[in-house]
């Protein structure tokens, strides 16, 4: 599979929860009616994002302080989730051509006294919590207790997720993030998809948690776009927490940021050091700032501000130069029957200084089609699942 005309880099930008209306399937998630972006315009009286709005979000759907751009300058759609779940991991993982089709281990109610008997016989800490539960919430909860007993506060929620929270002053980082990995290798067998730690600071009342948030994902067990590429000879740069949602496969280098605003301003530096290949963002305020803590007018001016570098990035790029722009899942931060990520659409829009027109890409099957579209754009040869749009914007 060639492109008639290969790009020597390609951007992708990821909306950790900008899901764009719900799934067909979204009622056997409980998701019925969900709707992030339509429902945060709603609840702000419109939103301003006259950027992406210029790619053609508008056109996507029907969104209240949008108004449809007669001549978009991007290509523009939206994608359906085919893998099992609505978490960050199975997102990711399908928008790489990993279809996850077996169910990960999910313990919505909590977890098993094996599991948790065990954790606590590796780590020589006894367990607190053991629940699904607001990340937020719990540390008021039980962190005063955490504080005079030195126990772990477990969560978990409805993914397929062991969270690990921890005070940074009660036990250090670095026995927090080795505990995590003892409990990723526990968990393996039980095909929980991801460990996370949460480590906050602060009093009771005033706890908060820090930037200092790991994933331990299983690995991946198939070949994805990113191991494919580096295979090739491509780079392949992971911003954000797209090594930990990999596990570190199928990428050449690797940085962390602590919130959007740091993911934009490494971008804008990466994009000045590295001239090929991909380049993979993720942006998790969206989400982990404001979808989970239901806060849609935080939520929208998180895309406002989002919008603004938007305008600054555009002009940064070449002809050479190919920038999509999408999400993992959706998480409405006005659904108040759980707060949870909620399984729907996801946008996607294309651009690059060589189109002269943008077009409708239509709603796409898989989220595998972007990563079928990115491996066709460096001139790779992907011959996994997904079936790419290059055609439909490179003529």
């Amino acid at each position: 599979m060639q492109a008639r005309s290969v790009f020597s880099r390609v951007i992708v930008v990821v909306l950790d929860s900008v899901g764009i209306g719900a799934l067909p399937d979204a009622h056997e998630y409980g998701d019925m009616q969900a709707a992030t972006l339509q429902h945060i315009a709603q609840a702000v009286s419109g939103l301003g994002l006259p950027h992406l709005n210029k790619l053609g979000l508008g056109r996507i759907a029907s969104i209240e302080g949008l108004a449809q751009v007669e001549y978009p300058m991007g290509w523009y759609g939206k994608m359906a989730e085919r893998s099992v779940g609505k978490d960050t991991m199975t997102g990711h993982w399908e928008m790489m051509g990993i279809d996850i089709l077996k169910p990960f281990g999910m313990y919505p109610k909590g977890f098993p006294t094996e599991i948790i008997q065990a954790f606590s016989d590796l780590t020589g800490r006894g367990v607190l919590g053991n629940l699904p539960a607001s990340g937020t919430q719990i540390i008021e909860d039980l962190g005063r207790e955490h504080i005079k007993t030195g126990k772990w506060i477990v969560y978990t929620s409805a993914d397929s997720v062991f969270q690990l929270a921890a005070h940074e002053e009660v036990i250090p980082l670095a026995e927090l993030y080795a505990a995590c990995e003892q409990a990723r290798n526990l968990l393996d067998a039980y095909r929980i998809g991801r460990v996370i730690a949460r480590p906050f600071v602060g009093v009771p009342g005033s706890f908060v948690r820090t930037s200092h948030r790991h994933d331990y994902t299983m690995v991946p067990e198939t070949a994805s776009v990113l191991t494919t590429l580096v295979e090739s000879g491509l780079d392949v740069v992971g911003l954000g927490k797209i090594d930990d949602i990999f596990a570190g496969r199928g990428l050449t280098r690797s940085i962390r940021t602590q919130n959007n605003q740091d993911g934009m301003h490494k971008l804008f530096d990466v994009l000045n050091e590295q001239r090929t290949g991909l380049v993979f963002l993720n942006l998790v305020d969206f989400d982990m700032q404001y979808g989970h803590r239901r806060d849609p007018r935080g939520y929208a001016r998180a895309l406002e501000d989002f919008d603004v570098r938007l305008g600054e990035l555009c002009p940064r790029l070449d002809r050479d130069d190919l920038l999509i722009i999408t999400a993992d899942h959706g998480c409405d931060p006005t659904f108040m029957i759980h707060t949870d990520h909620t399984r729907e659409y996801v946008p996607v829009l294309v651009w690059t200084p060589r189109l002269s027109k943008g077009g409708d890409l239509g709603v796409r099957n898989t989220f595998a089609d972007l990563g079928a579209t990115v491996a066709h754009a460096l001139g790779v040869e992907w011959t996994g699942s997904g079936v790419s749009f290059f055609s439909l914007f490179s003529t």
